[in-house]
């Protein structure tokens, strides 16, 4: 592999499509990972800059207790059923995100590359498919998307369906796709189709 050669993979997906179990499988073959959500988590924690602009923002009733964390799930059922309140948040977190995986990426290529792998669920709309050498997209039926929101995340029907329709159609994504796994069989399955597209790209770096 030539020094400092970076081989980024773009990968996102809607909810519940199973990113983050592609994520662990790219990971076990040696890839560098990070996940935006995460990120965000990190981001919003107390005491951080986001924190403050969405606590200003959005006001304290998002908070878990005074002073403490952002209780997600309230600042979900703000944003989520409403585009100009979700276009307010992402205008806060988004650019602090894009910082710190950019961040994250040249750090990588100092130590000397690979193939590095961000997912994120806004990834094509944040602008990121002109960094990266490949788009993955991670798709699955509606039907599991509703069951896995719903029995993993304790979302009622409402609640997940509410998060599903304020996404962009999977179809959307998968037109610009180098890479589909399709998350809808089993875990065998998608291991499969992820060893194939590994396989296809380790020339390349």
């Amino acid at each position: 592999m030539p020094v400092n050669k970076l081989y980024l993979i773009g990968m996102t997906g809607n909810i519940a499509c199973g990113k983050s179990t592609v994520l662990a499988m790219l990971a076990n073959h040696g890839a560098h990972v990070i996940d935006a959500d995460a990120v965000v988590h990190k981001l919003q924690a107390p005491g951080q800059p986001v924190y403050d602009q969405i606590v200003e923002a959005f006001g304290s009733d998002i908070l878990s207790e005074a002073g403490g964390p952002i209780d997600r799930r309230r600042l979900g059922a703000l944003v989520f059923s409403n585009p100009d309140e979700l276009r307010k948040l992402e205008q806060i977190v988004h650019p602090a995100v894009r910082a710190h995986n950019l961040a994250w990426i040249e750090d990588i290529r100092q130590r000397g590359g690979g193939v590095a792998v961000i997912d994120a669920i806004k990834l094509l709309e944040s602008g990121w498919k002109a960094h990266c050498d490949a788009i993955w997209v991670v798709t699955c039926q509606s039907e599991q998307q509703l069951k896995r929101l719903m029995q993993d995340r304790g979302m009622s029907e409402e609640e997940a369906r509410t998060r599903m329709t304020a996404q962009p159609p999977q179809a959307e994504k998968v037109a610009q796709a180098d890479v589909v796994i399709d998350n809808s069989g089993t875990l065998g399955a998608t291991q499969q189709q992820v060893d194939a597209a590994w396989e296809a790209i380790k020339g390349l770096v």
